[in-house]
């Protein structure tokens, strides 16, 4: 048996030098200027962080997930390579006979050779990127794969320490993502919503007609755990304009309406449903899925549950009336008026045309050069405001990131004032970092069952739920408390 090891070991060595010695003799055309260069760009992880800078300012919401995925996976992988690869398995670096001189490093590395930590690095990152976007991790394939060849070519790796240096990236990148599946897991925590009495189970999925939103970043992957649990569920699948009338039609018919994709797509099912008096099942598949997540919905998976088990809560509804068209509009999440919805409006106008990253920072560089407060009426009394927001229910913690609710049963809206005067982006930035409760001369924070403004001028934006719409001359904005049905599992 030891013999045969040996007799293995040997027999793979002689391959290692043979392709090594291969690719040393075979002329690559360009290939001495591009290659050496590349793999230095590398050193350090300093190639993928520009990679990761730039996915972060030009990419979408999705792609800066992504990006982070890839650095985090990258962190990993030369963690282990470093500490655990390099110690285990003591190989010294092949000898440069046969490498042309205009390959070789100036600076030699002097670390062992197995696994090489460049191809790890490489690999981890591009699929940590390729796994929450598949659209990214194609750009980033070939120049991985440029990188892990170089190590050969230049002459201080074996094929088998790139071989193996790269596998250890791949897996280094399903790790993270498995991770960070869980870490969302743990912090997705059902709140006090009071239980619906009443709601169908359908076991196989027959009376569910799912609505998904092709558009909505990782519908894909919802739409694939739902045909596989709830197999008797009827599917449409439509985007863009069609989807509100395509929504109407379903709820008209369904004993429980589904949605699949973000929350946009959410705020419409919700609405069709409670027009057509009818429960909501959520299948998240949008990028942050910020409803989902505060009622207590990990993924799809739980939405399938709950549906098969006849399980679900009632939830408070936002609204404000009249909306766009003189109509109610509904908001699960949040409503607001002044600077958020007119970088909203920018950053939709100039996306299609620059990207969504730039178009982002395009916006909130406007914003904050030109923009001027909202007079309005609140409550009857005459205000000027940089921002005012309302929640669907209290938003809590500190800081400018989202803030997680603990209910979305309490039937209250979360109001803050942002006031007029000075600039806008100090003020705006002192309120991000105030709790639910707070008064100061900036900012106001407090919690109301309803309020009534008067006076918006003509063409002031609003927002709702990420969507944008032209506020009315006046509006009222209340809770509806318990007025949906969503499943969700006990």
């Amino acid at each position: 048996m030891a013999d045969h090891a040996l007799t293995w070991s040997g027999t793979f060595a002689r391959w290692d030098r043979r392709v090594f010695d291969a690719v040393a003799r075979r002329h690559w055309p360009g290939a001495d200027r591009v290659l050496p260069r590349l793999g230095r760009a590398a050193n350090h992880g300093v190639l993928w962080g520009g990679a990761a800078a730039a996915i972060a300012v030009f990419g979408s919401a999705g792609a800066r997930k992504a990006a982070v995925r890839g650095v985090a996976s990258l962190a990993l992988a030369s963690a282990t390579i470093n500490t655990i690869g390099k110690w285990s398995v003591r190989r010294p670096r092949p000898l440069l006979e046969g490498v042309p001189l205009t390959r070789q490093l100036a600076t030699q590395p002097q670390t062992t050779s197995f696994p090489s930590g460049h191809s790890a690095s490489a690999f981890a990152f591009a699929t940590g990127v390729a796994l929450a976007s598949p659209g990214w991790g194609a750009v980033l394939a070939p120049v991985a794969a440029s990188v892990a060849f170089s190590r050969v070519y230049t002459g201080v790796h074996y094929p088998s320490d790139v071989l193996v240096g790269a596998s250890l990236g791949v897996a280094a990148g399903f790790v993270v993502r498995r991770l960070a599946r869980d870490a969302q897991e743990a912090r997705v925590v059902p709140g006090d919503e009071r239980t619906a009495a009443g709601a169908p189970a359908l076991p196989d999925g027959a009376g569910l007609t799912v609505v998904v939103n092709n558009g909505s970043g990782t519908a894909a992957e919802g739409l694939d755990v739902l045909r596989t649990r709830l197999p008797a569920a009827e599917v449409i699948e439509c985007e863009g304009p069609e989807l509100p009338a395509t929504l109407a039609k379903a709820a008209s018919r369904a004993t429980v309406l589904g949605i699949c994709g973000g929350d946009g797509t959410v705020n419409a099912a919700a609405t069709a449903a409670l027009e057509a008096g009818v429960p909501l099942a959520v299948f998240p598949g949008g990028t942050l899925n910020h409803f989902a997540m505060d009622l207590g919905l990990a993924g799809a998976e739980a939405t399938c549950e709950a549906v098969a088990q006849g399980q679900a809560v009632r939830v408070g509804v936002g609204r404000f009336s009249p909306g766009p068209g003189g109509e109610s509009g509904y908001f699960l999440n949040n409503f607001s008026i002044g600077a958020y919805p007119e970088l909203l409006g920018h950053r939709l106008r100039w996306a299609p045309r620059i990207g969504g990253g730039p178009a982002a920072v395009l916006a909130a560089w406007r914003v904050l050069r030109s923009q001027r407060p909202v007079r309005l009426r609140l409550a009857g009394r005459p205000r000027s405001v940089w921002l005012l927001f309302a929640g669907n229910g209290t938003y809590h913690g500190t800081g400018p990131t989202p803030r997680r609710r603990d209910s979305l049963g309490e039937g209250l809206l979360d109001l803050r004032l942002v006031h007029g005067g000075g600039r806008p982006g100090p003020r705006l930035l002192a309120a991000a970092f105030t709790g639910p409760l707070s008064r100061s001369p900036v900012h106001v924070a407090t919690r109301l069952r309803s309020l009534r403004i008067g006076d918006i001028p003509a063409g002031t934006p609003l927002a709702y739920d990420g969507e944008y719409a032209e506020a009315p001359a006046a509006l009222v904005l209340d809770q509806l408390p318990d007025a949906l049905t969503v499943y969700r599992p006990c």
